[in-house]
């Protein structure tokens, strides 16, 4: 979507910011922060940061910050997102090689900076989005896998953190995986734990159990949070109806949908667009 080096200055100072899509920073001068209830990362020089796509955060620069900056969407095959089970903050010490495939990158994707506003109400727009897709399907075939080459040596460096190791480390069983893609991939269906564990060809009790042993969350949770996610992102960068929206996701009837929507993000859906999304 946008590649550029940017100067901040204090206006830089945006609060709750979610959006459906990856940033991801190399700071070369300056200082800022990036920070949620529960983290709190000082940008800094020689550091690279990824912000998972749906994850909140808070952005602050004091004085002035000189950053690379990237961002991008993630087009999982089996639906499962890279950082699926770690969608925290991260920072990794940058090398020059770093710097330079940022350059690199910049010079092959030219125009692609965001130069209307650094309020994110103010760029993440539909209409925006879809003038980065038709860049994309313009852009020379060999440039555009050097891009999709680039950002995957960029995002192989937080996965290979200690810290993502560790809360990843546990294996988890195959049907467990096979039901998580089959999930992801079926969000509109009519799914439920009982088909879930059927397809599995385990009890619906033990596969529960086993689901929660293995990810923390129990399979009706998964599937419901998988839901409002992909809705969240329908809401932001769409101009669908909110019947639309439910019917896209899941979701039997209106008032069910809008009953999870508040549950997991404190907001209903048409709060949520207020306060997410600038839709022309």
């Amino acid at each position: 979507m946008n590649i550029d080096y940017v100067r901040l200055t204090n206006k830089w100072n945006y609060n709750n910011v979610i959006s459906p899509y990856y940033r991801i920073y190399l700071v070369d001068s300056g200082a800022g922060v990036v920070s949620n209830p529960h983290q709190n990362l000082k940008l800094e020089p020689g550091y690279l940061y990824i912000i998972p796509s749906f994850t909140m955060c808070n952005l602050n620069c004091p004085e002035y910050l000189g950053v690379y900056f990237i961002h991008c969407m993630e087009d999982s095959h089996d639906g499962i997102s890279l950082f699926h089970y770690n969608r925290s903050l991260m920072k990794v010490g940058a090398s020059d090689i770093d710097t330079g495939i940022f350059k690199k990158l910049l010079d092959i994707n030219p125009g692609r900076g965001i130069n209307r506003s650094d309020d994110p109400k103010i760029y993440e727009k539909n209409a925006f989005y879809r003038e980065y897709e038709e860049l994309n399907n313009r852009q020379d075939a060999a440039y555009f896998i050097e891009t999709q080459g680039i950002i995957m040596q960029l995002i192989s460096r937080f996965m290979n953190a200690e810290d993502f190791y560790q809360k990843n480390s546990s294996a988890i069983p195959s049907k467990i995986l096979d039901a998580i893609s089959y999930i992801n991939l079926n969000l509109n269906d009519h799914l439920t734990v009982a088909l879930l564990a059927e397809r599995a060809n385990q009890n619906q009790d033990y596969f529960s159990r086993l689901f929660f042993k293995s990810t923390g969350i129990r399979p009706i949770n998964y599937l419901q949070e998988k839901r409002i996610e992909r809705a969240q992102c329908l809401i932001t960068t769409t101009t669908m109806t909110f019947e639309e929206i439910a019917l896209d996701t899941g979701f039997e009837s209106i008032p069910y949908f809008f009953k999870i929507f508040k549950r997991i993000t404190s907001l209903t859906p048409d709060q949520y667009r207020k306060k997410n999304s600038s839709i022309d």
